[in-house]
């Protein structure tokens, strides 16, 4: 009855009392993450923003409860909240300045917000569910991506002087597929993750053809994708799809390394790769969290704690603290090294 749902409500809100089921795996060490109530759905990304100007962390987070939010990367304490869309968000990101935020949803739009006070500065209409939305570096861009398999790219300074918006302000280019991911490399070269398997990418100067296709030969839709520069100053993009997490180098376009997972990939989930480039996280159709070495994929790591499927999985820009995001509506934050 009543007594039995607040001890379950307790259990979730309440880390002490996972204690017993965090076992952490081969190592043989627990280890109690920081959990972030206030979602009500499964979420759906996440993005670490380091702040020059505040000296602090951001963690965004979109989710099916169409509130996206805003929360200290370290502590997962709750900044503010987005509302205004009427789908499911499925991407947030902010601008490297942190005055901009953008959304992309289920409601056939994306939005550009002041990250600041919150407010809707643009709404951007689509045909379909738009599934990614990204600043470009010098956040005079807005890439946005969906199951249109159109990439956008939308010159914000024009669009925040031409309000109200009219449909053919972006520049289109055509992908072969719905995507999933969009990611900057500059702020002439972007990635598009899509549905058939493929990482095209794209020059703004050049929209007749993408300039390269990264082929994981799977099939399976590229579920996520992420670019990370590590320690020895190479760019490595990771991909995961079906029951693969790939890395290529970005400058020479070789595969780096690809490993099969325990887990696959193919509604929810992700990777990612620390900055030291030696280890990365990856989750997806169960509910464990792991940890793997990048040079021979052993898994030295596994987490137990959220109730639902790994939806995202995001490492902090200093590299100490990694987030999840579950089909439970739950962020937690694990430690790198939980010795600390």
């Amino acid at each position: 009855g009543f007594d039995q749902i607040m001890e379950q409500t307790r259990c979730d809100t309440h880390p002490i009392l996972h204690h017993q089921q965090l076992k952490m795996g081969d190592l043989g060490r627990t280890q109690i993450p920081i959990v972030c109530p206030g979602h009500t759905r499964p979420l759906a990304e996440l993005q670490y923003l380091w702040n020059e100007e505040e000296k602090r962390t951001f963690l965004l987070s979109a989710c099916h409860d169409k509130m996206p939010m805003l929360r200290d990367g370290t502590s997962g304490d709750w900044i503010g909240t987005f509302q205004g869309h009427k789908g499911a968000v499925w991407s947030m990101q902010m601008d490297n300045s942190g005055n901009l935020a953008a959304t992309a949803s289920g409601d056939y739009s994306a939005r550009v917000w002041d990250a600041i006070t919150g407010n809707s500065l643009l709404e951007l209409p689509h045909k379909h569910i738009v599934k990614t939305c990204v600043f470009s570096p010098d956040s005079k861009l807005l890439a946005t991506g969906g199951k249109e398999g159109l990439l956008r790219i939308y010159d914000l300074a024009a669009c925040l002087m031409n309000k109200p918006l009219k449909a053919e302000v972006a520049f289109e280019f055509k992908q072969a597929s719905p995507m999933n991911k969009v990611v900057w490399v500059t702020n002439s070269l972007i990635l598009c993750a899509c549905a058939d398997g493929k990482v095209y990418l794209w020059d703004l100067s050049s929209p007749q053809a993408p300039v390269h296709t990264f082929d994981t030969q799977q099939g399976d839709e590229i579920r996520d994708l992420e670019l990370c520069t590590i320690a020895n100053g190479m760019q490595v993009m990771t991909a995961a799809a079906g029951t693969k997490v790939f890395f290529y180098d970005m400058e020479s376009k070789n595969l780096l390394k690809e490993y099969t997972m325990p887990i696959h990939f193919r509604e929810e989930g992700g990777a990612t790769l620390h900055p030291s480039g030696e280890r990365f996280v990856a989750g997806g159709s169960d509910l464990w969290v792991r940890v793997f070495d990048f040079q021979t994929g052993k898994q030295l790591e596994c987490h137990k704690g959220h109730h639902g499927p790994i939806r995202c999985v995001r490492y902090a820009p200093d590299g100490k603290l990694y987030a999840t995001g579950s089909e439970d509506g739950t962020i937690r934050l694990w430690k790198t090294d939980p010795t600390e």
